[in-house]
């Protein structure tokens, strides 16, 4: 298993909207392509205005299938414009479960 963790810097006062936006639209099209959702995230403390998501997925074959399968879909490639001027900063990890990781 992988765990892809996704940061996102917002422009201040924008992370509220963002949220309201992406629960209402964009997490269902999200669900639907890349399936399992490990959580969802803001700061509170330190770098401010953060969004961070976290997927996991079988191995970087399936990553790569979802991910092509998200960036198919005509209501997803409509979403991205009303989100995209909101991020100032966007940082991707892969991250690798450990043999005794509760998440494997």
């Amino acid at each position: 298993m992988i765990l892809e963790e996704r940061n996102y810097t917002f422009k201040p006062g924008t992370v509220a909207g963002f949220l309201r936006m992406y629960e209402a639209e964009g997490l269902a099209i999200h669900t639907r392509h890349l399936g399992r959702l490990v959580g969802f995230f803001t700061s509170e403390v330190g770098l401010l205005n953060q969004v961070v998501q976290m997927w996991a997925y079988d191995s970087m074959a399936d990553r790569a299938a979802r991910r092509a399968s998200l960036y198919a879909d005509p209501e997803w490639i409509a979403f991205l414009p009303r989100s995209a001027g909101m991020v100032e900063r966007m940082e991707n990890r892969i991250l690798i479960a450990t043999s005794f990781s509760p998440l494997r």
